[in-house]
């Protein structure tokens, strides 16, 4: 085990040590943390409060996504549950029937996904609410969504406006999607707990 002793700002150069693997690793840690500087320098309150009215006006909240983005979808649903909204991912055995007023959330950076596409029609067929997280605002999934919260980054579609990334298609978008969601519910915690850690925990799984 590799003990690192580090004052918090300090160069990861000034404490790691200087072989080949872990300089490989550093430079890493760097190129990721410049992409993502760039893009969350992108990110505005206004988006992470048009996200937070919508989820706080919603009876229900439902969310669809595909892969990766799948399960950072699935993260954040866990986590508005234990600020105690009430929730549901798309595809489960235990999800009931999106009725008017009910909120679908669906993240697809390429915004072209097959499935939420599809699911998103279906939501607005229904009457619901229906906002997009996208890298691509004029993708179907964007136009077709009465909201949309546009993340800049790399997607599957590797599209020539997109941000250079030097990490795999998809993974720019992913990681500040992740970050932006992540910030907004710090937002909701402190505004609907007052970072009351046991309201929290009280709806923490315990069956695991």
């Amino acid at each position: 085990m590799v003990k690192m002793d580090c004052l918090p700002g300090q160069p990861r150069g000034a404490f790691l040590s200087q072989s080949p693997e872990m300089m490989k690793f550093s430079v890493a840690l760097d190129q990721m943390h410049a992409e993502l500087g760039g893009v969350l320098a992108q990110i505005t309150p206004e988006m992470a409060e048009t996200l937070i009215k919508e989820v706080e006006a919603a009876p229900r909240i439902f969310g669809c996504a595909s892969g990766r983005s799948g399960f950072i979808l699935r993260g954040f649903l866990m986590r508005l549950m234990h600020l105690g909204f009430t929730v549901y991912f798309v595809g489960e055995t235990t999800t009931p029937r999106i009725r008017p007023g009910d909120l679908l959330l669906v993240m697809s950076g390429s915004g072209e996904t097959a499935y939420p596409r599809e699911m998103q029609r279906r939501a607005n067929s229904a009457k619901a609410r229906t906002l997009a997280l996208t890298a691509h605002a004029d993708s179907t999934i964007g136009r077709e969504a009465q909201v949309v919260i546009t993340i800049p980054g790399t997607t599957k579609l590797t599209r020539t406006q997109e941000i250079a990334s030097v990490q795999c298609p998809g993974s720019l978008y992913e990681q500040a999607t992740f970050l932006f969601l992540e910030a907004v519910v710090l937002i909701l915690y402190q505004r609907r707990s007052g970072q009351d850690q046991g309201e929290v925990l009280e709806r923490h799984a315990d069956l695991e």
